[in-house]
């Protein structure tokens, strides 16, 4: 969830966890347990949600292109969904809470490295450092919760974990924004330093350590081609706007991720116990719950990555306003999510997850409205609306669907592949929505730009820079009215491309929603048991 809300099934992976049946100490120590796994997981959730907001700003700053800047978010999602399967079963190998802490310690050196990078590939890196530590990390955290309280004590447990984790998920964009805006973009990297500190100390001190004697054994060869392959793909589709199709680099590249994902694919089937089996999508149920999310969740994270932009390079938004910008959304999806779950056994699967990517697909034609001007009530603030209340109408049915698909056995394995599409549905659609971007930007941008009287030289210096979108420089030398109408001209050119973006978006949910329609049970007769309370 570099750039996307929390993934749908977390909560339920924490109820697919065996408690431990030793004891657990003093009765407040489970407090203390929680607070230790909600920080870890805030950690997380806020990261991808200040990262997008400080973008645009850090692209200035570094002077990074479009394609750095899509790299800053695609490399931390490239090995979070790649290797976050692989982290939830090396904590039962090894110790949950060893792995967890592990992870806790990558994630945060990591992210002092983003904010001490000078340079795109210095912070690209950092970023890719970060992943790992998340895939190590997130995983370690739900499973810490589902191993530590009972069955009695659990559903509490599960209701303040989520619900503090909603609190700092939407405190978190709007606590970022006020650091990039008030110190710097490098603040909001350096807040996981305080928060990670006492994690750590605080799981040390109460965080029991637990193993799974019957763990599933470790799939590092599916894990090696899920990473390559994902990044052949990625950087295919990253680059080739930029070098061209026909770059050598682009086309080995690109190749190299397609066989590794066929491989991966041979790996799988074969492997006795293989990190993602495929035997889970032999249930057309479960194919059917892991297409619509994987839709659903390409077009909600493609379409968010860009929101950031628009708001603050467009509309001149600062980054206050623009980490809380989305904050209806979140707390919508929170307040909602529960009721929209207790849908499900009454009129079954299919009635929610088809309005609500419906529903979802309005606010995305919501967002393509709105120009280069305006209020946010009158712009965005409607289109966040519509999005929250759609997303509210899927998150829990999806989650109940895709669990009440398997046996209670493979429940938290189906978690943890529903968790993983999710992820890999925006990995990939962010870079496919970049090229829409760039590509609807660059011919707007030529078409706007013959319209004004520009001195040659000054024209050619703008097309030279048209690869970083709307963080373009317009150049010196040129009067104020003439600065003005470049600027205009670009403000107008990137939302164009926002408009593609978006449109492309709402014809995702709709494909979701037709998916839903076609594939999920029509009643409460055929739908899936919900999870237990």
């Amino acid at each position: 969830m570099a750039n996307i809300p929390r993934p749908p099934v977390d909560e339920a992976q924490i109820r697919a966890c065996s408690p431990e049946s030793a004891p657990r100490g003093a009765s407040w120590t489970g407090a203390w347990v929680l607070v230790a796994t909600i920080l870890a997981s805030s950690m997380a959730f806020i990261d991808g949600t200040i990262t997008n907001v400080a973008l645009p700003v850090l692209q200035e700053d570094l002077g990074a292109s479009a394609a750095e800047a899509l790299w800053v978010v695609e490399a931390y999602a490239l090995f979070l969904a790649a290797l976050i399967l692989v982290g939830g079963s090396l904590g039962d190998h090894l110790g949950r809470r060893r792995v967890f802490l592990f992870g806790v310690v990558v994630f945060t050196v990591a992210s002092v490295g983003c904010g001490l990078a000078q340079n795109p590939e210095g912070l690209i890196v950092a970023r890719a450092v970060s992943g790992i530590g998340g895939a190590l990390m997130v995983p370690g955290s739900l499973a810490i919760v589902g191993n530590y309280f009972s069955e009695e004590e659990r559903g509490r447990a599960i209701g303040t974990w989520s619900g503090f984790s909603g609190i700092t998920t939407a405190l978190g964009p709007v606590v970022g924004g006020f650091l990039i805006e008030n110190v710097s973009w490098r603040a909001a990297f350096f807040l996981n330093v305080p928060i990670a500190l006492i994690v750590v100390l605080v799981a040390l001190r109460y965080v029991p350590e637990s193993f799974d004697p019957d763990a599933r054994r470790l799939d590092l060869p599916g894990a090696a081609l899920a990473t390559l392959g994902l990044g052949g793909v990625v950087f295919a589709l990253i680059e080739a706007p930029v070098r061209g199709l026909s770059d050598g680099l682009v086309v080995v590249s690109g190749l190299v991720g397609v066989v590794s994902l066929a491989g991966f694919v041979f790996v799988e089937g074969r492997s006795a116990e293989p990190m993602m089996p495929l035997s889970l999508f032999r249930s057309r149920l479960f194919g059917g719950a892991n297409l619509l999310t994987f839709l659903l969740y390409a077009g909600l994270g493609g379409a968010l990555y860009f929101l950031p932009f628009n708001l603050i390079q467009v509309h001149g938004y600062s980054a206050t306003a623009a980490g809380s910008a989305f904050l209806p959304f979140v707390v919508l999806t929170f307040l909602l999510s529960r009721w929209a779950g207790g849908l499900v056994p009454r009129i079954g699967p299919r009635p929610p997850l088809v309005v609500g990517p419906c529903v979802a697909a309005l606010g995305f034609v919501l967002f393509a409205l709105p120009g280069t001007g305006g209020s946010y009530w009158g712009t965005f603030f409607p289109a966040i609306v519509v999005l929250g209340l759609g997303m509210s109408l899927v998150i829990a049915p999806l989650t109940t669907t895709a669990l009440g698909a398997v046996d209670d056995a493979q429940a938290g394995l189906a978690s943890g592949v529903n968790n993983a599409v999710s992820r890999i549905g925006g990995l990939l659609a962010v870079p496919v929505m970049g090229a829409v971007v760039l590509a609807a930007f660059s011919f707007g941008l030529e078409a706007r730009l013959a319209d004004l009287d520009l001195p040659p030289d000054a024209e050619e210096r703008i097309l030279a820079d048209r690869n970083s979108l709307a963080g373009l420089t317009v150049p010196d030398g040129l009067s104020g009215e003439q600065a003005a109408d470049v600027e205009g001209a670009v403000g107008e050119s990137f939302v164009g491309g926002f408009r593609l973006v978006m449109l492309l978006a709402a014809g995702l949910a709709l494909a979701s929603a037709l998916a839903a329609a076609t594939i999920l049970p029509s009643s409460r007769k055929g739908s899936p048991p919900g999870p237990s309370p």
